[in-house]
C-alpha cells in the first residue's frame, strides 16, 4: 500500500521555467519530524507506487503527480494543465 504524504514545503531553483523551478519537496512525518526529498527521488517514489503525494489548501486536497516536459521530470498537481503553477510554487521553503 502506498504511503500517502502531504507536501508542505518546496525548495526552488533559480531557473525561470516552471518545469525546472522546484528542486526538493518536503513535509512532516507522523512523528512531526520533517522529511525532504529531491524531485528525482520523488518521481521514482511515484513511479514505483511507494508514495502518493498531495497538497492541501484551505481544506482542499489535490493530488500531486509527475510529468515530463522536454525530457525533464517535474511535479504538478492534478489541477494543473501542462504548467505546474497552481499550488506547488506557493508553498513555503523547506526547512534546512
Amino acid at each position: 500500500m502506498p504511503r500517502r504524504v502531504r507536501i508542505r514545503y518546496t525548495n526552488k531553483t533559480d531557473r525561470k521555467t516552471p518545469h525546472e523551478r522546484l528542486s526538493h519537496v518536503g513535509g512532516l512525518n507522523p512523528d512531526v519530524k520533517p522529511w525532504k526529498r529531491s524531485i528525482d527521488q520523488v518521481v521514482k517514489d511515484l513511479e514505483s507506487a511507494e508514495w502518493e503525494l498531495y497538497v492541501e489548501e484551505n481544506g482542499r486536497r489535490v493530488d500531486v503527480v509527475w510529468a515530463t516536459h522536454k525530457g525533464h521530470n517535474y511535479l504538478k498537481t492534478t489541477a494543473d494543465d501542462t504548467q505546474p503553477d497552481s499550488i506547488l510554487p506557493l508553498l513555503a521553503e523547506c526547512p534546512r
